[in-house]
């Protein structure tokens, strides 16, 4: 649905692409993050026909966006991070333009308003004027006029934006029902939304994309730590040193720092690790030191934290994944 190819864009001096490139299949739900300023808005606005590239090319469908633009933007349903709407028009007013100005049938007219109203939750509020909704209303609003000539791909700027956790919900099931048909791109700053509504993460940091994979693997491929609480297996007494010692050889482990334990003559340990799981080789070096392991507890590294790695100021090889684009 997406290809995108050495994707430069120069603002006089300043590049703000430098070579961009990724493809993403149709129905798939994409989060595409990046601290402000790293180029994200950059290659929307490109894609979208808002904007156009120094060099390289951006498809939709299949089309070239700097070659056939109108015809590209009529596969593309686009929420701006501004939301700009018509404050004075009423909401079936401003929906009806949007229809005809997109060129729905006017047979069809009626019923994807309906339907754009209904998925968007905004039945009650179609015969008030936009300018006396909410924010969070506003934003429904920009969202149904992004689906409602029914557009193979959804690219949504920060769409949960003033919402209530409710409404953050309701939106967030929106967009995966909607990635069940469609190809949807997700830029937001919020990664919790990410993680529970895309199945795919591209990060892009000074105008480099600088990773491309589901956000299960952006996490577990960083490591993590696991707490653990030992005993012994005879009751004599533990020397934390010792047991330390066991641990510290185990394959993967690459840190330990002391933790609680659990009282009475129990010892607890906080261990970190990289890539390597080091769970069964860590329960296999308990049972040979005659040690019981009471708990064991993982936690892998968040998303927060892979993204801040990432998108530090000297930032690492791009991170892909073949089946990223499956």
């Amino acid at each position: 649905m997406i290809s995108i190819e050495g994707l430069t864009k120069d603002y006089g001096t300043t590049q703000a692409l430098r070579g961009v490139s990724f493809e993403v299949p149709r129905g798939q739900v994409v989060g595409f993050l990046g601290p402000n300023g790293a180029g994200k808005s950059t290659t929307m606005r490109i894609l979208a026909g808002y904007a156009t590239a120094t060099s390289g090319t951006a498809k939709v469908g299949g089309i070239d966006v700097a070659v056939d633009s109108v015809t590209s933007r009529r596969l593309i349903g686009y929420l701006p991070e501004n939301n700009p709407l018509y404050e004075e028009m009423m909401v079936l007013d401003f929906l009806e333009f949007v229809a005809q100005v997109r060129g729905v049938p006017a047979s069809e007219q009626r019923s994807r308003i309906k339907s754009a109203v209904e998925r968007c939750g905004l039945h009650k509020m179609a015969g008030k004027n936009i300018g006396q909704l909410s924010k969070g209303f506003r934003q429904r609003v920009g969202l149904a006029q992004a689906i409602l000539h029914d557009p193979d791909l959804l690219i949504l700027d920060e769409p949960t934006s003033g919402l209530d956790p409710n409404q953050i919900v309701e939106i967030r099931n929106l967009i995966k029902d909607l990635g069940r048909e469609k190809t949807v791109i997700l830029c937001t700053h919020i990664l919790s939304e990410v993680q529970s509504t895309c199945n795919r993460v591209l990060i892009i940091n000074e105008g480099k994309l600088v990773a491309d994979d589901s956000p299960e693997q952006l996490t577990v491929g960083e490591g993590g730590t696991i707490n653990v609480v030992i005993a012994s297996r005879f009751g004599a007494a533990l020397q934390a040193a010792e047991v330390r010692a066991i641990l510290e050889r185990v394959p993967g482990v690459v840190g330990i720092e002391p933790s609680e334990g659990e009282g009475g003559n129990t010892l607890g340990f906080l261990l970190r690790y990289k890539a390597e799981d080091p769970r069964r080789a860590l329960f296999e070096a308990t049972v040979k030191s005659n040690l019981l392991l009471l708990e064991m507890r993982r936690r892998h590294v968040s998303l927060e934290e892979t993204f801040r790695k990432l998108t530090a100021t000297e930032a690492p090889p791009a991170r892909t994944s073949t089946s990223a684009a499956a």
